[in-house]
């Protein structure tokens, strides 16, 4: 049988099947098996003990009584198999064909993230498209706000606006948000890296209990990647609500700047529009006596500044100011006492009721409105802002 000299492989297997049907295999390139051997006779290599080596398979054997093969024993066989190695080219197209399966399945799942993100992005901007705050329940959230993955900064307002809850913090918050949310969405700036998003404590309680939340209203923010930081939870307690603070508060967690545009309050027009009223009508009363337009007295005193700017500091004027705005309101409160109370007339009792109505609601609003004048930030006001 012709031989190569290429390198062969030695193959375990082969040699004990071959061993079992009485042949010899014989690799080139490893080492014979150790079994019995036909070679007949003698060898030149004899060792002591009466036993013998082969040299061509290196095994030792002890020979048969007489020198001859013992009775039922089957003659030994050579038999040479060239067992070549896989070619240096096919090694590598197996190592190409891997790596290709391998890339394939990370580009797959690369390629369906992407779809993933794409069609969380089309569903929130369609919302948005509806309304500026968009409402979350648990389920929502889940997907939207914290399962990846996001390409997105999330603004979560969690809050309690039923009215059974009896929470009127959580409507002048949820006042303010809206304010913000709608000058986002119809700014130049608008695009699909901001959402608003409000989830209620009626509609999502477990959302509560998953972020260990006791108190409403809490703003958060959730970004892109990771998890919300200590500064992603708005500071209300110390900052407030408005929505100028809410703004500047996301300008520093997403640098996304939003020009707060609020709608118009018709309050100050009214209000103007009556005190140009009853200047008129004083001008007109006195149409023949307009000596006291030209007094300089008069006009010095409507100069001057009865309130202090200061939450630190109060005029003289200023405590008797507050002293009457008090009693105004107390005396309106006692008129609708008794128009609640009495059984007079029904007319009489409705206009009492009406003008006890009228001092609470001027001058409680114009308190509050001083109030708000001296300690900025506070968020709270009735009529006159």
């Amino acid at each position: 049988m012709p031989t190569t000299s290429a390198k062969m492989a030695p193959v375990s297997s082969l040699q004990h099947a071959a061993l079992r049907a009485g042949l010899e295999l014989h690799l080139p390139g490893a080492a014979a098996p150790r079994g019995r051997c036909d070679w007949p006779g003698p060898e030149p290599n004899q060792r002591r003990g009466g036993g013998q080596r082969c040299r061509r398979c290196s095994a030792r054997r002890r020979p048969a009584a007489g020198g001859k093969m013992a009775p039922g024993a089957r003659p030994w066989r050579r038999l040479s198999v060239l067992v070549p190695h896989p070619p240096a080219g096919s090694r590598l197209l197996l190592l190409l064909l891997f790596l290709l399966l391998l890339c394939g399945q990370l580009g797959g799942g690369q390629k369906k993230k992407e779809n993933l993100l794409a069609e969380k992005v089309e569903q929130l901007m369609e919302w948005s498209s509806r309304r500026s705050v968009i409402r979350m329940n648990g389920d929502k959230f889940r997907r939207f706000v914290k399962a990846p993955p996001r390409n997105y900064s999330v603004i979560v307002m969690f809050t309690a606006l039923q009215p059974q809850r009896q929470c009127s913090v959580c409507r002048q918050a949820n006042e303010e948000y809206q304010v913000l949310a709608n000058s986002w969405r119809y700014s130049s700036a608008f695009s699909n890296k901001l959402f608003f998003t409000i989830v209620d404590y009626d509609e999502g309680a477990d959302v509560f209990q998953q972020l260990n939340m006791n108190s409403a209203p809490t703003f958060m923010h959730f970004p892109p990647k990771g998890k919300p930081k200590r500064a992603d939870t708005f500071d209300l307690q110390r900052i407030g609500f408005a929505a100028e603070q809410l703004a500047k508060w996301i300008a520093d967690r997403t640098d996304v700047h939003i020009r707060v545009f609020r709608p118009p309050n018709y309050s100050g027009t009214i209000a103007l529009a009556l005190l140009v009223s009853l200047v008129g009508g004083l001008l007109y009363l006195r149409r023949n006596n307009l000596e006291f337009i030209y007094n300089k007295t008069g006009w010095a005193m409507a100069a001057l500044s009865y309130i202090h700017g200061s939450s630190q500091a109060q005029f003289v004027a200023e405590s008797h100011i507050i002293l009457l705005l008090n009693a105004a309101i107390t005396m309106g409160m006692v008129l609708l006492n008794e128009a609640a109370t009495s059984k007079g007339d029904v007319g009489k009792r409705r206009i009492i009721c009406l003008v006890g109505l009228g001092l609470v609601v001027f001058f409680f609003s114009f308190l509050l409105s001083i109030f708000r004048s001296k300690y900025h930030g506070y968020p709270y006001s009735f009529l006159i802002k």
